[in-house]
C-alpha cells in the first residue's frame, strides 16, 4: 500500500500511516464487456468490504515488504540484531518463512465478524511486494504451503482458498489481491544487480528473455487464482509502478522513479482471467485505461462525488500490516468515514491485519460488534444507494436509494458518540418541490415536518430528543 497524497479531504482522524505515497489516476476509463458492466454496478452496491495484508512480516510486527525496500529506509527503518547489513536483514527477513505457523487461522471467525458488521465482499492479500505467495503456487517455493514453512502440515495450510471458500459460502463478493512487481523474483530484482528501489532493477529492454520469464511468473500466478480458487470477482492489483512506460504520469513523484518500461501485458491477464472468471472486475491501480475498473484513493475521502466507480481503502489500526498494541479507530470513526464516503458515491474496503497466530487483536472484533448494531439499524441508507446533492451540509450527509424517490440523510454524532437532536432540524433538499414523509430510521412514528424553499424542517417529538440511544449518527428517511 501506499502513503497519504494530498487530496480535497474530509476529517479522516486516521493516524499514523505506514505506506507509501498513492494517487488516483486522473482519467477514467469504462470498461467495454457488458458482464463486467454488471458486475461492477453490483460491486458499487455493496458499500461495505473488508480488506486483509497478511504475511510472514506479522511475526516481526513490521511494515509489509517495505522495509526490504532500498528506496524506503527513510520511514520503514530496519531494526534489531539483522539491521547491521542489508543483505542480512534480507535473509533473515526472508527466513521468517521457516517459523510462520498460524494455528489460530479460522476464517469462519472472520466471516461471522464480517457479516454481522454489514461487509459484503473481501479482498485479500494473496500475494505483496516481497512475492511471499499466500496460495498453494507452482511458480515458486516462497509460499505458506511449501514444506519449509511449518503451517505447511496443516489441512488449511492454503489460507487464500480457505479465506475464499469461507467468504464465498456466506454471498460475500471475493477479490484477490495480486502485487505485479515481486522482489523476491530474480527476474524482478536480479541478483546480478543490487536493488536501487521498488523498481526493476535492470533494463529489461536490454535483457527481454528475463523480463518475459517475470511477465510468464506473473501470468502463471494470476492464472492459479482465476483457476483453482473458486469464484474470483475482482482482480485487485497493486504495484503501480509496473506499467508500461507510456502510461506514467511525470506530475506525480513517485512515477518519475520509473526509469524503465515495466510492460506485464495487461490485455494478456485481462483476457485470461475474464475467459476464466466472467465479468471479473480489473483493477489494476494508477494505470488509468481499460484495466483499471474503479480508482483506489487510500486512506482518503474525496471531498466531492467521483464521476466512476470508486473506493477507498482505509486502515482500522495505523498499520495496513499486524503491528502489536496497534491504534484502532473508534466504531464511531469507522461508521462516520462509511457515510461519508457513500454520500460521495463510494464503497469502504477497511483493513484488519491477521497477527501471527493467524487471528485478528480482539479489539478488531469489538470494533466490527460495534459497528454491526448501527448498520441493523442504518443499513438500508447505506447499501444500494448514491450520491446525491447537495451531498452533505455541517454535520448531515445524504445519500439516495437507487431507482426510488427515497433519500437519506445522516445526523452525525459529536465527540461523545451520542447523536444530539435539537427540537428541530433542518435537512436541505435540492429541486425537490413536495415531501411525501419523514422517519428516523428505529422509529415506528412519522416526523411533523415543513418544507419551506429547499429546506425540509423536521420536529422531533420530545422522546426523541430526550433519546441517547443513537450513537454514531442517526437516520432521517425521507420519501418525495
Amino acid at each position: 500500500m501506499k502513503k497519504l497524497a494530498v487530496l480535497c479531504l474530509l476529517a479522516l482522524n486516521a493516524g499514523v500511516l505506514l505506506a507509501q505515497e498513492h494517487q488516483m489516476s486522473k482519467n477514467y476509463q469504462a470498461p467495454a464487456d457488458p458482464l463486467v458492466q454488471q458486475k461492477l454496478s453490483q460491486w458499487q452496491d455493496l458499500k461495505f468490504g473488508l480488506f486483509m495484508h497478511w504475511g510472514t512480516y506479522s511475526q516481526w510486527g513490521v511494515v509489509e515488504s517495505w522495509s526490504i525496500c532500498p528506496e524506503d529506509e527513510g520511514w520503514t527503518q530496519r531494526k534489531g540484531p539483522y539491521g547491521e547489513t542489508y543483505n542480512g536483514y534480507v535473509k533473515a527477513y526472508e527466513n521468517l518463512q521457516t517459523t510462520f505457523n498460524p494455528t489460530r487461522f479460522n476464517p469462519e471467525k472472520w466471516v461471522a465478524a464480517a457479516k454481522r458488521a454489514g461487509m459484503k465482499y473481501v479482498v485479500f492479500t494473496t500475494k505483496h511486494h516481497d512475492g511471499f505467495s499466500m496460495f498453494d503456487t507452482k511458480q515458486t517455493d516462497y509460499k505458506i504451503t511449501s514444506a519449509k514453512t511449518p503451517f505447511s502440515a496443516n489441512p488449511r495450510s492454503n489460507v487464500t482458498k480457505e479465506i475464499f471458500n469461507a467468504f464465498r459460502k456466506e454471498n460475500f463478493m471475493i477479490g484477490a489481491y495480486f502485487s505485479k512487481p515481486d522482489w523476491h523474483s530474480p527476474d524482478y530484482w536480479w541478483p546480478y544487480f543490487p536493488p536501487k528501489d521498488r523498481n526493476v532493477n535492470y533494463d529489461p529492454a536490454m535483457h527481454p528473455d528475463k523480463w518475459q520469464k517475470f511477465k510468464d511468473f506473473t501470468y502463471n500466478q494470476i492464472s492459479e487464482l482465476m483457476t483453482d480458487y473458486g469464484k474470483v470477482d475482482i482482480l485487485w492489483l497493486d504495484g503501480g509502478w509496473v506499467r508500461p512506460k507510456s502510461t506514467i504520469d511525470t506530475a506525480v513523484d513517485w512515477q518519475r522513479g520509473i526509469k524503465f518500461n515495466q510492460d506485464i501485458d495487461m490485455p494478456r491477464i485481462a483476457a485470461m482471467g475474464r475467459a476464466k472468471q466472467p465479468g471479473l472486475i480489473v483493477v489494476d491501480r494508477t494505470v488509468a485505461g481499460e484495466f483499471e475498473n474503479y480508482t483506489t484513493p487510500e486512506q482518503q475521502v474525496p471531498g466531492v462525488p467521483l464521476d466512476h466507480p470508486w473506493e477507498t481503502c482505509i486502515t482500522m489500526g495505523d498499520s495496513w500490516s499486524y503491528v502489536p498494541n496497534d491504534h484502532y479507530k473508534s466504531a464511531q470513526q469507522i461508521v462516520q468515514l462509511l457515510v461519508k464516503i457513500v454520500s460521495r458515491g463510494g464503497n469502504l474496503l477497511l483493513n484488519i491485519g491477521p497477527g501471527p497466530d493467524g487471528d485478528w487483536d480482539p479489539v478488531a472484533y469489538s470494533r466490527l460488534a460495534q459497528v454491526s448494531g448501527w448498520m441493523e439499524t442504518n443499513g438500508e441508507g447505506i447499501y444500494g444507494s448514491q450520491s446525491v446533492a447537495p451531498y452533505s451540509t455541517g454535520d448531515i450527509f445524504y445519500t439516495k436509494a437507487k431507482n426510488s424517490n427515497t433519500l437519506y440523510a445522516f445526523l452525525m454524532a459529536g465527540k461523545d458518540s451520542t447523536v444530539k437532536f435539537e427540537p428541530t432540524v433542518t435537512i436541505k433538499l435540492n429541486n425537490i418541490k413536495a415531501v411525501k414523509g419523514v422517519s428516523l430510521l428505529g422509529q415506528k412514528q412519522k416526523l411533523k415536518y415543513k418544507l419551506k424553499g429547499d429546506e425540509l424542517i423536521v420536529s422531533l417529538p420530545a422522546p426523541i430528543q430526550h433519546n441517547t440511544g443513537y450513537q454514531y449518527a442517526a437516520t432521517f428517511k425521507i420519501t418525495y
